[in-house]
């Protein structure tokens, strides 16, 4: 009875740890596409104000200093996930407010002018909406009372492990390499669930590269 509750204990916890592990990394790799779809909506907005011509260059410098900030403030101090979406959301309401006051300042004369302000428009409203969602994602990526209900699985089965086991060094070594690998895969979880902060972050080398090419021009 004991070896078979433990090897429907063992089936249990590694379905399990499997899926959560999964869905962290989906929050992870999630996390790593909003960057670079960002990062290309960024691009493009700024080319759509280079369209615009001269009276938009104030424009194209604050898009410049908010992109420095933005990067540093993330990437430049060991942020936490919840600290992140937090401000990433006060932030993009905000900036929405900014940019439409801004170009709504802008007074095109041309056809061309229009439809640059026109795409700019559209491109700031897609970033704007892509942060918001970028938030959204980390508001409660992994559901911690699961993760709890796994270990205490893994507690159980260790235990029916023990039980059905001599007590020699092998023995203890074997439960002692069991339980740092259950470790381990809770380690993943919690840390791919939050890639902000931690060993796996996000890279911000998308946003980097456009915050070079734009600052050339």
């Amino acid at each position: 009875m004991i070896g078979a509750v433990a090897g429907l204990l063992t089936l249990l916890s590694a379905l399990v740890l499997g899926l959560l592990i999964w869905t962290a990394y989906g929050v992870y790799a999630g996390q790593n596409v909003a960057i670079q779809t960002l990062a290309a909506k960024v691009l493009q907005f700024d080319l759509a104000l280079k369209d615009y011509g001269p009276e938009a260059s104030a424009a194209r410098a604050q898009l410049r200093q908010g992109l420095a900030k933005s990067i540093d403030q993330v990437w430049g101090v060991s942020e936490s996930d919840r600290s992140f979406a937090a401000n990433n959301f006060a932030a993009a309401i905000q900036s929405q407010r900014n940019w439409e006051a801004l170009l709504n300042s802008l007074n095109p004369s041309t056809d061309a002018q229009k439809q640059a302000l026109a795409a700019a428009r559209s491109t700031i409203d897609s970033i704007n909406q892509s942060r918001l969602q970028m938030s959204f994602a980390l508001a409660s990526p992994v559901s911690i009372p699961l993760v709890v209900i796994v270990v205490t699985w893994a507690t159980i089965l260790f235990f029916g492990f023990g039980l059905m086991s001599g007590g020699n060094a092998a023995s203890f070594i074997m439960v002692a390499v069991g339980a740092l690998a259950v470790a381990s895969a809770a380690y993943l979880i919690v840390d791919l669930s939050g890639p902000y902060a931690g060993l796996f972050r996000v890279s911000s080398a998308p946003l980097d590269q456009v915050l070079a090419f734009i600052s050339k021009e």
